[in-house]
């Protein structure tokens, strides 16, 4: 039988993931490195607000704060709502209105594990013919844009965006160690990386075919690493945001995020407003 770590136990494992000392943490929370010191080897029980306090200087996801109250004795602090409880109602609305005021441009709500919480039309647009066994819910944003028989085969510079992207979740597991996460990092990062060559100076001509203009110095003018994809004939170029919820009170909410996908160049937006409503 597996015992359940202590809350000592968890906090000195996410102090060490940190690379932050004892004494540093100590300064950080108005402690001392002895008090650490002893809620680290069990001691010292720690209060409530000290847990939470020491989440808070280490950076401990939400959902983790939840896991360290459990193992100080203490009932979880931060609720986990469904989206689709009453409760949730107006943040709701207000994710549906941010979606459909983006429009035409592609925008759209991932959980911790990027499946698909809500989508606009220009995401639609991009999932255009793809096959039914990826289009059933939940979606999943990772899976159905590099998947072979997803939006792989359309990305042209589908490699750079495949690194950038694998790399976004290696730092997310580096934060949350989430299993669930792990495991689809595992299955995306085993699809093929693409056929035939393709580097950052290919990525940049193709910017350039697609209409951007070319800065003095003869290099593309975009200004971040574009995604290429390809659609009814026309190379559109996309470059990403992604916003969070600041300071979430609930583990739900503090695992969504809102990705935008905003138009590289004139031609890409153009393209898009011509296709209407």
């Amino acid at each position: 039988m597996t015992s359940t770590p202590s809350v000592g136990a968890l906090l000195r494992t996410w102090r060490e993931r940190r690379g932050i000392s004892q004494l540093e943490l100590a300064g950080r929370a108005d402690s001392s490195s002895r008090h650490i010191s002893f809620i680290e080897t069990g001691r010292s029980r720690p209060s409530k607000e000290m847990v939470l306090r020491l989440a808070d200087h280490l950076d401990v996801p939400v959902r983790e704060r939840n896991t360290l109250l459990l193992a100080a004795g203490y009932a979880p602090h931060y609720a986990q709502t469904p989206l689709d409880d009453p409760s949730m109602g107006t943040l709701r609305e207000g994710l549906e209105r941010l979606l459909t005021g983006y429009e035409p441009y592609p925008a759209l709500i991932v959980d911790a594990t990027y499946d698909v919480v809500a989508a606009n039309r220009g995401i639609a647009m991009l999932l255009e013919a793809l096959p039914e066994h990826l289009l059933v819910p939940p979606l999943n944003a990772m899976r159905i844009t590099l998947h072979p028989e997803g939006l792989a085969p359309r990305i042209r510079n589908l490699r750079e965006w495949r690194g950038h992207l694998l790399a976004q979740m290696e730092r997310q597991i580096a934060l949350s160690r989430s299993a669930p996460l792990r495991a689809l990092y595992e299955e995306v990062s085993g699809y093929p990386a693409g056929a035939g060559p393709q580097d950052a100076g290919a990525g940049v001509a193709a910017v350039v075919a697609a209409g951007a203009e070319p800065e003095p110095g003869g290099g593309a003018a975009y200004i971040a690493l574009p995604l290429l994809i390809e659609h009814d004939g026309h190379l559109l170029s996309f470059v990403s945001s992604i916003a969070t919820f600041n300071t979430p009170m609930d583990v739900t909410v503090a695992e969504l995020a809102i990705e935008t996908l905003l138009p590289a160049d004139a031609a890409t937006a153009k393209y898009l407003r011509s296709l209407g409503p």
